[in-house]
């Protein structure tokens, strides 16, 4: 009878490898403000000396990775770092809240960070809308765009506006009018983004920790 295959030599020593470059992956999300985790896990094998790019870790990996290390690093920052990005997503689609805005990203997830980012999709008629709201609310943006797939392999870039509130990084994606009921897909499981609305986010809110009262 053949004997059973055993895994190559070398196997348990890639996927230490990968283990160390999510690692370092969420490391540099967490302390360098990479919220891109294709930039991150590059800058990670490389930093790592690793150049063999078929077994860099998955975004689910990386994503696993920055629990952990928010948890064991940022533990203590957690609680008031998680209510005011909150109560920032809050503000914001108050503001926008002719534009349907859906809160995405890890801040869903209890994730964050000084330099997470907080990110809110809208669906008006036109982009200029939005920029004219900024402008008629006095908030100096930039201009860019965000990459975000449909459905398969089909990706659009759509523009986007950021911005500083305080020393928090927004983005707002703008986004096609269907894609309000039919969210994209996430760059961590391919399956839909989870978002939350205006009262969810409300919600959220009233639940998190506030900071400490000052004396």
């Amino acid at each position: 009878m053949a004997g059973r295959r055993r895994p190559a030599p070398h196997t348990h020593g890639v996927e230490v490898v990968r283990q160390r470059i999510a690692e370092e992956a969420a490391r540099i999300m967490a302390n360098e403000g990479r919220n891109d985790y294709l930039t991150a896990k590059r800058k990670a094998a490389e930093r790592l000396g690793w150049q063999d790019s078929r077994h860099l870790p998955s975004n689910r990996e990386i994503e696993i990775a920055l629990v952990n290390y928010i948890q064991l690093f940022h533990a203590h920052d957690l609680p008031e770092t998680l209510h005011r990005q909150l109560n920032i997503a809050f503000e914001t689609m108050h503001l926008l809240a002719g534009f349907d805005p859906r809160l995405a990203g890890t801040l869903l997830q209890g994730i964050a960070t000084a330099f997470s980012e907080v990110q809110i999709q809208v669906f008006p008629d036109n982009p200029e809308q939005v920029a004219l709201l900024l402008q008629e609310h006095g908030i100096p943006y930039e201009e860019a765009s965000r990459r975000l797939r449909f459905g398969g392999d089909q990706q659009e870039a759509v523009p986007a506006f950021r911005f500083l509130a305080g020393d928090t990084p927004v983005e707002i994606s703008v986004l096609p009018l269907p894609a309000a009921r039919a969210a994209p897909l996430s760059p961590v499981d391919a399956r839909p983004m989870k978002r939350a609305n205006l009262k969810e986010v409300e919600r959220l809110l009233k639940n998190a920790t506030p900071p400490p009262s000052a004396p």
